[in-house]
């Protein structure tokens, strides 16, 4: 590398190429299977810590394991948000959890949709995958319920020819609460 002088510098880590992560995966993930999706996260994730950019819609379950995962191995988290009603729609017992992986997201992509819809939700993973080299699934294979969901997500990626890394553990289950994407 040369400086704008012509005189040489060393190349640093900083200036290494980012790798961008996006998740995609359930919402509705039994407590034992939270712990084992995100130690199976970890593990993708940590080879890649020096230099990861993590993408998150910040939904319950797969998407905020990811982000929590992101931001304890010291990468970066951007955040992308489908409509201002999102928040809201999470279990209360996940608001904090939310808003503070948005407070530490370092972008946040905000969808003009006025509502958490299934189109919403398709549009945030395309937003998703527009920014991403790597497709991180908390998928258990079955087909999509609708639009928006993991499994569109997948085939999305794979579709573009986006690297898919599929994770569901030995024993994870779902709940038994419906969702109607994700």
């Amino acid at each position: 590398m040369s400086t704008p002088s012509g005189g040489l510098r060393t190349a640093d880590a900083s200036a290494a190429p980012r790798h961008r992560v996006a998740v995609t995966g359930h919402r509705d993930l039994t407590a034992r299977s939270a712990r084992l999706v995100e130690a199976r996260i970890r593990g993708l994730l940590a080879p890649r810590a020096p230099r990861l950019v993590g993408i998150s819609c910040l939904a319950e379950g797969a998407d905020l394991i990811f982000a929590d995962v992101v931001l304890q191995l010291g990468g970066t988290l951007e955040a992308v948000l489908c409509a201002p009603d999102r928040r809201e729609a999470l279990p209360a017992s996940q608001r904090a959890r939310h808003d503070r992986a948005l407070a530490a997201a370092t972008e946040v992509r905000r969808l003009p949709f006025a509502r958490s819809t299934p189109a919403a939700h398709r549009a945030a993973n395309l937003a998703m995958l527009d920014a991403a080299d790597e497709l991180i699934a908390v998928w258990d294979g079955r087909p999509a319920l609708g639009p928006g969901g993991t499994a569109e997500a997948v085939d999305e990626a794979r579709r573009r020819g986006i690297a898919v890394s599929l994770v569901w553990p030995r024993g994870a289950a779902r709940t038994s609460r419906p969702v109607t994407s994700g």
